[in-house]
């Protein structure tokens, strides 16, 4: 079954954190997706750019809108995701648990995925 692990953390704390701190995190995250791969859990995964960067689009009464930024204001943004392939929730869940940015606040998203019909 596969899983999406969703990654939040607070943009400004990350920012916060001095460089050395940052790239020590991402070298661990390295390391960690490296892993996974080699174990065979890993089918997809990316880091999003910030929430800055971000255009949400809406429909309402038939007109199609845009606006700069995400879609709610939160204390926490959705920074990454990975899909990986596990037997049960408690593996996908001792996974997630060694995703290298928890130590610095990130709190992760543990959610099945459900097939699309027409695939």
């Amino acid at each position: 079954m596969q899983y999406a692990l969703l990654c939040y953390a607070d943009e400004k704390a990350w920012g916060a954190l001095t460089e050395a701190q940052q790239a020590e995190v991402m070298d661990d995250y390295g390391a960690w997706t490296q892993a996974i791969v080699r174990s065979g859990h890993y089918r997809a995964g990316t880091k999003l750019a910030p929430t800055a960067a971000a255009t949400t689009l809406r429909e309402k009464a038939g007109r199609r809108l845009t606006t700069d930024g995400p879609f709610a204001e939160t204390r926490e943004q959705l920074g990454g995701l990975h899909l990986v392939e596990c037997k049960d929730l408690d593996e996908a869940l001792a996974i997630a648990g060694r995703i290298p940015t928890l130590r610095v606040g990130c709190t992760v998203e543990v959610r099945p995925v459900e097939p699309l019909p027409h695939t």
